[in-house]
């Protein structure tokens, strides 16, 4: 495999279907997925064993033993230590890829390179109309323009040159990276130490990645997502005190984090 897409899951197997829907249909096959749950849910476990044999891909399934809380860092860091190839893609359990995304990223990811995607943040209407038909084919451009959707222009996939007169990229967005794996090892992975969404798993991983020499590339109008309406999962006091350890981390300067992928090599 060339490519492993890593799916950041919890519990909406409605999303599920569209993200598995959409990478069935990509222009490049040559990629596993790991679907990265933080839950036990027999639900979605009934699903993949009925209709993994269905995808175009290997589907692998990782779930925990119990709902113990957030711990989707342990999952990514599992997924890793699973996954079959040199580079690694990030995406979440409530974002559709473009039908170019796993071409994209294939091309494109080189050691020594943080890769920065962006989404379309779709609107309520044509989130609800796509899960209740169980189709993607109002996620493109031209249907997202007359929609609610907010970021319509990250929707423009124009893969030739930057459409942005930034060449860096904007901040990672665990929604929608790549970097190699080897890099991802270097730092020892994600840090488990983070129990709460919102920084850990993008923010903190992206300081460290860049603390070890990493640069950052915009996948801007080439890796594209459309990321599923939803309510906002986790409040602000959460976001604090994520970024409170963070900064703590940061003086400390642990660029290889301490609770990382190293601690479950030996589980």
């Amino acid at each position: 495999m060339e490519l492993t897409i890593i799916i950041s899951y919890y519990k909406a197997l409605d999303n599920l279907k569209l993200i598995l829907q959409s990478l069935n249909k990509q222009t490049f096959l040559n990629f596993e997925v790991i679907l990265s749950e933080d839950d036990f849910n027999s639900e979605t476990i009934d699903f993949i064993s009925q209709n993994a044999d269905k995808y175009k891909f290997p589907l692998l399934h990782l779930f925990q033993q119990e709902d113990n809380g957030f711990r989707k860092n342990e999952m990514l860091n599992r997924s890793i230590l699973r996954s079959g190839s040199d580079k690694m893609v990030f995406i979440d359990g409530d974002c559709v890829p473009h039908t170019r995304f796993a071409e994209v990223y294939a091309n494109y990811i080189r050691d020594g390179y943080i890769y920065e995607g962006r989404s379309v943040m779709l609107g309520e209407k044509i989130t609800l109309w796509s899960k209740k038909n169980n189709s993607i084919r109002k996620l493109n451009l031209f249907p997202i323009l007359f929609s609610g959707s907010e970021r319509k222009k990250e929707g423009l996939y124009f893969p030739y040159f930057s459409l942005s007169l930034k060449k860096r990229g904007r901040g990672l967005l665990g929604r929608n990276w790549g970097v190699s794996k080897q890099a991802l090892l270097d730092v020892n992975g994600f840090d488990m130490d983070y129990v709460y969404a919102g920084v850990g798993e993008d923010v903190d991983v992206e300081w460290r990645l860049r603390a070890n020499g990493l640069r950052t590339k915009s996948m801007k109008n080439k890796a594209i997502v459309y990321h599923l309406y939803h309510p906002r999962g986790y409040f602000e006091d959460m976001v604090q005190a994520n970024y409170k350890m963070m900064f703590g981390k940061q003086k400390e300067n642990n660029v290889f984090c301490l609770n990382g992928i190293s601690n479950l090599k030996n589980r």
